[in-house]
């Protein structure tokens, strides 16, 4: 393969690679604004020009430099050449791309909400003077509502157009545009126009600085108090990689997570803001049996007192039908057949209402938004091995002694009919239809209080991690069936381990298991600033 040797580093690169490109690969970097890899190369911001050496064809091939510095985002990587990203003349020209930028930029970092994971701020201080020479008033621009989720504010916008090629390039959209020239030129939305398709909050991933604010998380959490949890998209079949940020058990916030196969670098704003439901005031958070009065300031008592009824009425049935939710993990599916099936080897099993909302959308870059509004439909299959469609189980799961049924939605669903004669056993997160029906009532997890894995609508398994605790006293359904199993079988009960798990999923016969892709954090960035309590 060609080389090429930048800062003294000697670097293998595939034709057509830039610079820039090499370079990140090889775990090196230049400093950049407006260059990203999904967008089309502009090269404006300029600071991430570099002395360049090449082999000369007509002086023998010796290294000489080439006139002016290059942008290494823009040139491609040729064979032999030498190229310094900290010579004294890039380093000069990396001081003063920055003393232009910061000639006009607010000081209000201290209230800026990309405090923290802002390159300009990172820059200026590897790369910046340190003293503002020109003594001219500064170039203010106004704070504008563009849209749904987004502010921006002009006067930290440095012109890196990102955001505006991102409505061309990517959704095709184009609600951004640039008017003015000059110092004066600043990003605006047509009039009457927002930007509101439904990848908008990746301009504000996107954005280097903090020009474009999500309104949903303004002023609400500093960054370097956010911990960050890989995941995957639990309202779609999409499958889409995202990071889960959250302090103190709380989630502030949900960004994407690059992966090139599934959803490449974006999210949509359903995703992005879809979490909620994980805090609602209407989650199930106390285990509850009808007729029984449980002592719910114990919580181990109230869930050991609740279980043991369950497994007596399971015991005592000469029927179970199960129903699984497309919500649930492909773990927690698995355990709760294993357990409806100790219960009754024939036990009746289903698949719950599978949402759909119109059809997929694709966009210009190629980016779907899918219409089932389901995480793993297809995954609840897999473990199950053969489950009935929602009407057929409903038909089927009528003379049941004993009916379980799993919600996990993070809306109001299509409930199913059960029996006055049958005894229902609810496994559910937010109250519904069922919940005052339901002879046991259990408070499930949500995705970001348990780990799992996911199957899309591509047939991709993928792992997602917990994030937070259960609210409340909520157990994930895999744990709540290795209880039950246990009692019923009079034997000790584990705390549930999904890679345990699908390893036996995997030994059961669903080899499918041992391809599952394991979720990696590679967008967060950790601060090397040092924290202490006060």
């Amino acid at each position: 393969m060609p080389s090429i040797t930048i800062d003294g580093k000697a670097c293998e690169f595939n034709q057509g690679q830039s610079i820039l490109d090499v370079a990140q690969e090889n775990g090196m970097t230049i400093p950049h604004y407006c260059y990203h890899p999904s967008l089309s190369v502009v090269a404006n911001c300029r600071i991430c020009l570099a002395e360049v050496w090449g082999p000369n064809p007509r002086n023998d091939n010796k290294l000489e430099p080439m006139p002016k510095l290059l942008p290494t985002c823009q040139t491609p990587a040729g064979e032999g050449q030498v190229v310094y990203t900290s010579s004294p003349k890039a380093t000069a020209n990396q001081k003063a791309v920055m003393e232009f930028l910061l000639n006009n930029h607010p000081i209000d970092c201290p209230i800026c909400d990309q405090a923290g994971e802002c390159t300009l701020q990172d820059y200026a201080y590897e790369h910046g003077r340190g003293v503002r020479r020109c003594d001219t008033e500064k170039i203010t621009q106004s704070k504008k509502d563009i849209g749904d989720h987004i502010m921006l504010y002009g006067d930290r916008c440095i012109m890196c157009t990102r955001c505006t090629r991102f409505t061309e390039e990517i959704t095709g959209t184009s609600e951004l545009y640039i008017d003015g020239r000059g110092a004066k030129e600043c990003i605006d939305v047509f009039p009457g126009q927002g930007i509101n398709n439904e990848l908008s909050g990746n301009v504000i991933d996107i954005c280097p600085v903090g020009a474009m604010l999500d309104k949903d998380f303004m002023f609400s959490q500093r960054v370097w108090f956010l911990k960050t949890t890989p995941s995957i998209d639990p309202l779609t079949s999409s499958g889409d990689n995202i990071q889960i940020e959250h302090n103190n058990n709380k989630i502030y916030r949900v960004k994407p997570r690059t992966n090139l196969d599934v959803n490449q670098y974006w999210i949509t704003d359903e995703v992005r803001y879809g979490w909620k439901f994980v805090h609602d005031e209407t989650r199930c958070s106390d285990p509850a049996i009808k007729g029984e009065t449980l002592d719910q300031d114990d919580a181990t008592h109230a869930w050991e007192s609740s279980l043991a009824t369950i497994a007596g009425k399971l015991k005592e049935a000469l029927s179970v039908a199960l129903l699984l939710s497309p919500n649930i993990s492909c773990e927690d599916a698995w355990l709760l057949c294993d357990l409806a099936r100790s219960a009754d080897d024939k036990a009746v099993i289903g698949l719950g209402p599978v949402p759909v909302d119109g059809e997929d959308k694709t966009f210009k870059s190629g980016f779907v938004v899918r219409s089932e509004k389901a995480p793993n439909a297809r995954g609840v299959e897999t473990a199950a091995g053969h489950v009935l469609d929602f009407a057929t189980w409903q038909k089927e799961s009528a003379n049941a002694d004993v009916v379980i049924v799993t919600g996990n939605y993070t809306s109001r669903w299509e409930t199913p009919s059960v029996g006055d004669n049958q005894y229902l056993v609810l496994i559910d997160t937010l109250a519904n239809d069922l919940t005052e029906r339901a002879d046991a009532c259990l408070p499930a997890a949500t995705w970001a209080e348990k780990a799992g894995t996911f199957e899309n609508v591509n047939n991709v398994l993928q792992t997602f991690e917990q994030a937070l605790m259960p609210i409340g006293h909520a157990r994930s359904e895999a744990q709540i069936a290795m209880d039950l199993h246990a009692l019923i079988n009079d034997t000790l009960s584990t705390t549930f381990n999904a890679a345990t798990v699908r390893r036996r999923m995997a030994d059961s016969g669903i080899g499918k298991m041992l391809d599952v892709k394991q979720s990696q954090d590679v967008n967060r960035i950790e601060s090397d600033m040092p924290l202490s309590e006060v």
